[in-house]
């Protein structure tokens, strides 16, 4: 056999060696089919299926050209998309553009080339993929609809009420009456700052959030067309709240804007827009001046259903006089405090959950309990009411000895969760406007009995793409349970932003929300939240770190009500982001987008590079930061640190971040086709940083300390952190893997939930995936398992709860780890930028059975596997336009037997292990005797 070395490029910081087949390795033979390239002639493929438009599959408000994407289908294996046609058509059927026939592989992100498409206009399009035989599919149909410019709002203006209040909770409305020709189309355009929510003859049409700088803020589109009748009266009616700025919240100015636009059967065309004429009231339901839940921005939601504005929303409510006045008019859109807005993507789904249990307190207090921490707005229906009477309604995470809900600031989050409610007469029901996490809620002095039917909540988080929710199942029940828990906490992660916590910040921190998209990228196949904060985080550079020595960093948190600041690290770790989310979706419009601020960092990173001096060739004293995050924050809270030397001037942790971030830039450079002396630079720089690292940041048995002093001595500590991140990020040397990955696996846990991924990252990388299950599954150490043992269903925000703190119970970032299962002991990885190649590397040792489903850009990969004392029975099913490198481990004497519609291509073997390559569609693996596995 000649031999023969295959490209694999891994993650960044993910070495290996090029795979070298020679006939000296191979120890077994594989009786393999026809190599996945050459897929035999059968039937034509099938019509392509979830067609998208910017990752949604039915957008109301595409903003620049359209990028379209589907998964091609087709019945027979080892098949692939050879070549495309798009055409898009108007409302009235005309094409508008038809790509023609274009060979290319490409199914997402494809870009529109046609003319101008009209502002705020529906369009029809279509998609055909032909196979690699030639054959065409049926074509698929999907549609879109444009959305409106800042000059598009046909006089709509910012209108608000008259107010100086920091809680703002205002109702707006007018009535209008559409002409008499049937309703065809009707589309609201609505903007606020903070939250709204649109009314239409009192059914609630839409609701949304903005939480953005001037400029950066956000409206949606909703298709009302079902609420709009002809002919008839239409209120309209408007509910907003601003409250100021907080941690994941500018200021920004109150006020709401809106335009419906409904069109009839007749070709006739009617705008209504906020202007002077609507009236406004304050939405007295809400008690003025409530007090803060914590110093983050909140306030408490104190509702008195006696003041209750009845009947606003409805046709024929009379707003002549008190309490209704005249709309303050800002101005028409765009105005100085809003000069320019986007269409927003992302959407929150609403799902009311009911409680798995009702307690009963020692007291007689009824306490329901979801079961898990939700974020969630709180809704109780009474039946026998009585005005005046205060029923201090109380979420929160864990109860006390006699059955209540825990307020202590450790078990709240340092957060008055409470939701005071005001009664009035008879039958009614309270119904929070804003979410919190909890997953108990008492109703103490209710004055009647609650019944399970009468308390629900309303979970809100981002959403996500229908069907493409990864699956994952073991023979450890231990690691099932982490891994429902470490999904759930990062779906429930993300509202109208990713959050540290749906509870005290409700910030959008930067290290928080590429911890957490690692895991709603693999598990849920969430795109658009993660593009979102990529792009504010890049707006935050932009805002704040524009200029000489500020150039390369982003905001810690953003939006935020705080202004500039930044925690060095973060800053680093964006790079990975970015990198990660293109690895995950080939998406090279974002990249490209993001490349510019990509570089600033990596020019960051060198700029503190000295040149002479004790620290010299590594990064020293890395700008940025304050207090406790002065030149970086390693991990938090500060006993996740595990004693790390803060005081190093050339800290270990940032030194290895700043090689990722050098060799990452040069690897975009090469994806974006920049020229080759930009990422040789680069990749130089990283090579030289490497060899400082290893040079002065090794204990002499290896292992790396903590960093240097300015004058040049070595830390005394050598944490977990200094190890794991010089592995992880693809710096220690390989021969010395074995032996570091014994060191820290014998360490046990000793990094916080912040960065723990970058240590099951490292043992993996090491070939350790038994001490990766140890962590993620011993409940007598810290980690995953021991918060569910001590009665925990949601990442927190540190391994313990410390008294004297206020550390969060809801905290996703420690959901990063779903990457960890699905690569590691799973064995799916990504291979190549979209998911044109995966990786299926079950685990060599450890569990006994493993089976899932990870969503990739192509589609979903299905992989079952068990482990026998002969090998793994693998079965394996890959989508369409897709190719597995299948690597298996070996057992003396023994090799596999390769099987299924989709026939596997044995490449030879690499490291112990038997390497095949598959197309599209099933295929099985058995391991077998050698002399049956001879070629046939």
């Amino acid at each position: 056999m000649t031999p023969r070395t295959i490209d694999f490029r891994p993650l960044p910081g993910r070495r290996r060696a090029a795979m070298v087949v020679a006939g000296a390795t191979v120890v077994g033979t594989v009786l393999a089919g026809a190599p996945p390239a050459l897929a035999a002639p059968g039937h034509a493929p099938d019509a392509p299926t979830a067609l998208t438009v910017d990752d949604r599959p039915r957008p109301l408000n595409v903003e620049g050209a359209p990028r379209f994407g589907w998964l091609p289908r087709d019945a027979d294996p080892g098949e692939a998309q050879t070549a495309y046609r798009i055409t898009v058509t108007d409302a009235g059927g005309a094409t508008v553009w038809d790509s023609g026939k274009v060979a290319s592989d490409q199914q997402s992100y494809v870009p529109y080339t046609g003319p101008a498409l009209r502002a705020g206009a529906a369009y029809r399009w279509s998609v055909r993929t032909w196979d690699r035989t030639g054959r065409p599919s049926p074509t698929a149909t999907g549609a879109f609809e444009t959305g409106i410019s800042d000059s598009q709002w046909e006089g709509a203006s910012w209108i608000r009420r008259a107010t100086t209040e920091a809680d703002d909770y205002t109702l707006a409305r007018t009535e209008v009456r559409p002409n008499a020709s049937p309703v065809v189309r009707a589309r609201a355009y609505t903007a606020a700052d903070h939250t709204y929510e649109l009314y239409l003859n009192g059914v609630r049409a839409d609701r949304g959030t903005s939480f953005g700088y001037p400029g950066e803020d956000y409206y949606q589109a909703a298709d009302v067309t079902r609420l709009v009748r002809a002919g008839a009266p239409l209120a309209i009616g408007l509910r907003y709240h601003w409250y100021g700025s907080g941690q994941g919240r500018p200021a920004g100015a109150r006020g709401v804007l809106m335009k419906l636009v409904v069109e009839h059967a007749d070709g006739s065309r009617e705008v209504f827009v906020t202007d002077g004429s609507w009236r406004v009231t304050r939405d007295t339901r809400f008690v003025a001046n409530a007090e803060r839940r914590n110093g983050e921005g909140d306030r408490v939601e104190r509702q008195d259903a006696r003041a209750e504005v009845t009947g606003w929303m409805l046709p024929g409510y009379d707003d002549s006089g008190a309490p209704f006045t005249a709309a303050e008019v800002v101005g028409a859109h765009p105005t100085a405090s809003a000069p320019h807005l986007i269409g927003q993507e992302t959407r929150l789904t609403e799902t009311t959950v009911a409680p798995v249990a009702l307690r009963t307190a020692d007291d007689g207090t009824v306490v329901a309990d979801f079961g898990v921490v939700v974020p969630a707005r709180p809704v109780v229906r009474f039946d026998a009411g009585v005005a005046g009477r205060t029923v201090p309604i109380r979420a929160g995470y864990t109860l006390t000895d006699t059955g209540r809900v825990a307020t202590s600031t450790l078990l709240s989050q340092g957060t008055d969760m409470s939701f005071p409610y005001i009664q009035t007469d008879g039958p009614q029901e309270f119904r929070a406007f804003t979410h919190l996490g909890f997953r108990y809620l008492e109703i103490p002095g209710a004055g009647e009995d609650i019944a399970p039917g009468d308390v629900s909540a309303v979970v809100v988080h981002t959403d996500v793409p229908a069907g493409q929710e990864a699956t994952f199942a073991s023979s450890d029940a231990t690691l099932d349970a982490v891994w429902a828990m470490m999904t759930r906490s990062a779906l429930y992660s993300v509202q109208e932003a990713f959050v540290d916590t749906p509870t005290r910040e409700k910030g959008q921190f930067l290290g928080d929300a590429a911890n957490i998209s690692y895991a709603t990228m693999g598990a849920f196949g969430e795109r658009d939240a993660t593009q979102q904060a990529i792009r504010e985080f890049l707006r935050s550079a932009a805002r704040y770190w524009n200029t000489g020595g500020d150039r390369g960093r982003y905001n810690a948190v953003y939006p935020n009500g705080d202004g500039k600041r930044d925690i060095p690290d973060y800053s680093l770790m964006f790079v990975d982001w970015v990198w990660r989310y293109w690895t995950e979706t080939g998406d090279r419009g974002l990249l490209a987008e993001a490349y510019p601020a990509i570089r600033d960092t990596a020019d960051y990173v060198l700029r503190h590079i000295p040149a002479t001096g004790p620290t010299a060739g590594l990064v020293t004293e890395l700008a940025g930061g304050s207090g406790a995050y002065r030149y970086g924050i390693v991990d938090w809270p500060e006993p996740g640190r595990f004693g790390y030397d803060m005081s190093a001037a050339a800290r270990t942790t940032i030194n290895a971040q700043g090689v990722d971030v050098l060799r990452t830039t040069a690897r975009m450079a090469e994806a974006l086709g920049r020229p080759v002396a930009e990422a040789a630079t680069y990749d130089g720089h990283a090579a030289a940083l490497t060899e400082a690292i290893n040079a002065k940041l090794r204990r002499v048995d290896g292992v790396y300390v903590d960093g240097l002093s300015a004058t040049g001595e070595q830390s005394a500590h050598a944490g977990q952190h200094a190890t794991s991140y010089a592995i992880a990020h693809g710096v220690a040397p390989r021969a010395d893997l074995p032996a570091l990955a014994a060191h820290l696996a014998s360490m046990g846990m000793k990094q916080g939930p912040m960065t723990a991924h970058w240590l099951l990252a490292a043992l993996a990388e090491a070939g350790r995936p038994d001490a990766v299950r140890r962590l993620l599954t011993n409940p007598d150490d810290l980690g995953w398992a021991d918060i569910l043992a001590r009665g925990g269903t949601f990442t927190w925000e540190a391994w313990t709860l410390d008294p004297g703190t206020n550390y969060s119970q809801s905290h996703g970032w420690g959901a990063q780890a779903v990457v960890d299962v699905q690569e590691t002991l799973l064995g799916v990885r990504t291979a190549s930028p979209g998911a044109a190649r995966v990786d299926v590397v079950p685990p060599a040792t450890g569990l006994d059975h493993a089976s899932g489903v990870v969503p990739t850009q192509r589609g979903p990969v299905r992989l079952d596997w068990r482990r026998t004392d002969s090998g793994l029975h693998v079965d394996l099913d890959v989508p369409v336009n897709v190719t597995a490198r299948v690597a298996l481990p070996l057992v003396d004497g023994k090799s596999y037997r390769a099987s299924g519609p989709s026939r596997a291509r044995f490449v030879g073997v690499e490291d112990g292990r038997a390497v095949f390559e598959v197309g599209s569609g099933r295929s099985h693996f058995r391991p077998v005797a050698d002399r049956a596995a001879q070629p046939r």
